[in-house]
This record gives C-alpha cells, structure tokens and sequence, in this order.
C-alpha cells in the first residue's frame, strides 16, 4: 500500500515573491512545495546558485519539502505556451527547451529534489507541413539529451507528463514512450485532472499506471462543451456524437460550426455558391436538421472579457493548427461562451478525449472522484508527493491553498 503526500505547486502563487510562495505553503501544513519555473517569479535564467543557496536554507528552515522541480511549460512565450516543444522541428528550438529541462536538474541538484517533470508539447501545423519527420524520434532524442546531464552516481529521475491535446496526451502513451526511452532515470507524472480529461476510466487508467508513476499533479474539473477545430478536407468525418466540430476553411479563413442545436457559418463577403454546396454536404453528413444561421464574422466581439482565460487555454490545447487559425477562432468562441452577450452554450468549451474541460478547479469544485482516485494509485504502489496545481487560481491564491488542504486531507488520512 502506497502513500500519497499532500503538496502544492508554486505556480499557483506566482503573485507572491518565491521566498514568501514557499512559507505560504508551509503555513498551510502541505508536506511538500513544487518548485515551478516561472518567467516572473523563479525564472532559472535569472537566478544563481547563490539564491538557489537561499532557497535550500528556507526550505531547511520550514517543514515543508521540495517535491519536484516543474520546467513550466508556459515559461518561454506567454501567448504561445509549449512552444519550442522537445520534438520543435528545427534543431534550435528543440535546443532551447532542452536546456530548460538541464536547468531544471541543475535546480533539482542544488535544492536536493529528485525530480523533474515536462510534457511532450503538441504537435503544430509545421508538423503537419512535414510528414516525412517522426514527432516520437525527436522526443526520444530529446529526451536522452536532456538524462545525459543526470550523472551515474546521482537520484534524479525525469518525467514525462500527459496532458489533454499533447502528443504524449494519455497513460497508455505515456507508458509506450518511457518504453521507447528506456531508462531507469524516466518515468511518468500522473495529472489526476488530465486523466479525467483523457481517459474514459480514469480510475483504471490510474491503477495501471501507479507503478510507474513517481509524482502526481492534483486539481479537480467539470464536464464542458466539447468542440474541436479542425482544417476542411476531403476526408472530413464529423462525429457530433463525440464533439461539435468547427470548421476553417483555408481559403478564405472563414469557420462553420458543425452542432446539432446551434450550426453557424462565419463569413465574410459573399458565401459562393461552391461553399454553400460545400457547408450543405457537411451538414448533412453530421446529421445536422436544424437550419443554418448566417454570421458575418466581422460583427463578432474581438476584445478582452471574463473569459479570456477560459478560451485562451481552450485555444492552446488544440494540435495541428496555426496560432493564426487559432487566433482567428477565438471570437466565435468568446461568441458561443458569452464574451459579451448572452453565452449561447452554458458549459465552458473543452478539447479533450472525454469532454471534460481541461480547466484546473479548486478541489471540491469541480466532480472528479478523488477518493476513487487516490485508492486506486495508493493500492496500486504509487508513493510520493501528490502537487495541488492551481495556475488559474492565482489571484485567489489563498482561497485555493486553503481550501484544497480542507478538502483533500481527509481523503488521505490514515484509516
């Protein structure tokens, strides 16, 4: 029987200067702090083995410990997150996120944690561009770069973490890369949030990975409105049954919303009569009845609104795309939640293999089953440091610090 310990990560208390995000932490009685990369706050660019000096002397000084060390995802531009990835197409961006991972072992070392953690990144329309190169091989290669800094005689071990829309997004192909890598020094970080989001029994998903698995990240999440975005083809086969789908049409960058309550075509000029023939046959293949609304696009509300962080991390997990299509998508769905009207779908919008929304809620807030949860990894051999990640909760940070120890506690506590 293992044992999960309760931490919380620093990148949900990025408004607070790191010395005082680690005593933050400790006052509130968690086991373990994340030690979270930060472009503002702890940002391994900046910082020297003198401060890193000053934060092993505090972390001593508390009883709170240092968990893992998280290369933050978001670190390098804040409106295009994951991006360069381990698998970049070109070398130098590939170099540059690697050397984010050596910071982070070097951090690791100095702070005396034995873990570091990444994600795979997503794959991009350059990949798409390219199909001639294998995402896989550059990972791999990626990653064996990146174990050559551990050296023999040291416990540092890296880990991988799936996330909704990655390339690496569920247990299963977490499990096949640590295959592929086989190393001692690599194993995998469960997200309780993204297997939720990712895997159609989480529970099980949970139980098969626990052996494997070195770290947990936890954070609690709803159902939402699942709606994918995806380039016109030939082959196109929308399956409303699983999510609405909206539709870019390359040519002229125009959108049609494939939904069974609400289809929508997004235009700008004259829909030609070749597109009409074109958005009749789609609706038809999606078994859409209802009858299709006209909106020109140019009348949608483009400015900033509540739901900004929402649809920004809706936008960001979505694979394959352009951030130019992205960019270019994000009206229609600040239209569909209610940017600046009425929301016309009442469930925040989801990408994901299950319809969960990949949106980090204070536990107790949302429906995930934590005690399923941590029973099934505890009784399957998972022990270690379980990190409460609350990156959307930054401006209530107590709220979530406090609240997530009262409502996680007891599932944890020793029958």
């Amino acid at each position: 029987m293992g044992a999960i310990q309760l931490s919380y990560s620093t990148f949900g208390l990025t408004n607070l200067d790191f010395l005082d995000a680690i005593d933050a932490v400790d006052r509130a009685g968690y086991a373990g702090v994340e030690i979270s990369f930060h472009r503002d706050q702890f940002n391994p660019f900046n910082i020297d083995d003198a401060y890193l000096a000053e934060v092993k002397k505090r972390l001593d000084a508390r009883r709170v410990n240092a968990a893992c060390v998280a290369t933050a995802s978001h670190f390098f531009d804040p409106h295009r997150p994951h991006e360069p990835s381990l698998m970049a197409l070109e070398k130098a961006g590939r170099k540059r996120r690697i050397d984010l991972v050596k910071r982070g072992i070097h951090v690791a070392r100095q702070l005396g944690t034995n873990l570091v953690t990444f994600g795979s990144g997503f794959v991009r329309d350059d990949h798409v561009a390219h199909p001639e190169v294998n995402p896989s091989e550059l990972l791999v290669d990626s990653i064996h770069e990146c174990l050559r800094e551990i050296r023999d005689d040291e416990d540092i071990t890296l880990l991988i973490e799936p996330e909704p829309g990655m390339y690496i997004e569920t247990m299963a192909q977490g499990l096949e890369l640590m295959r592929l890598v086989d190393s001692p020094k690599f194993k995998l970080h469960i997200d309780i949030c993204h297997a939720y989001c990712s895997e159609h029994n989480y529970v099980d998903a949970l139980a098969q990975a626990a052996p494997h698995a070195k770290y947990l990240h936890i954070s609690d999440a709803r159902e939402g409105y699942n709606l994918k975005i995806v380039q016109d083809h030939p082959e196109l086969a929308p399956d409303l049954g699983f999510a609405s789908v909206l539709v870019h049409f390359p040519d002229n960058a125009e959108f049609l919303l494939l939904d069974r309550k609400h289809p929508i075509y997004f235009y700008e000029g004259t829909l030609s009569l070749t597109r009409r023939q074109r958005v009749d046959a789609l609706l038809q293949q999606a078994n859409v009845q209802q009858d299709l609304q006209l909106i020109d696009y140019r009348s949608l509300y483009a400015g900033s609104s509540p739901r900004d962080d929402e649809i920004f991390t809706y936008l960001i997990s979505m694979p394959g795309l352009s951030y130019d299509v992205l960019e270019r998508a994000r009206p229609i769905a600040g239209y569909l939640r209610g940017a600046k009207r009425a929301p016309l779908v009442d469930k925040m919008v989801a990408n994901t293999l299950t319809g969960i929304v990949h949106f980090h809620e204070i536990p107790g807030e949302g429906t995930l089953d934590f005690a399923a949860s941590f029973k099934a990894l505890t009784e399957n051999g998972f022990s270690g440091y379980g990190s409460i990640e609350l990156y959307h909760h930054v401006e209530g940070w107590q709220k979530a610090l406090d609240d997530s120890y009262r409502h996680l506690m007891p599932f944890l506590a020793t029958p």
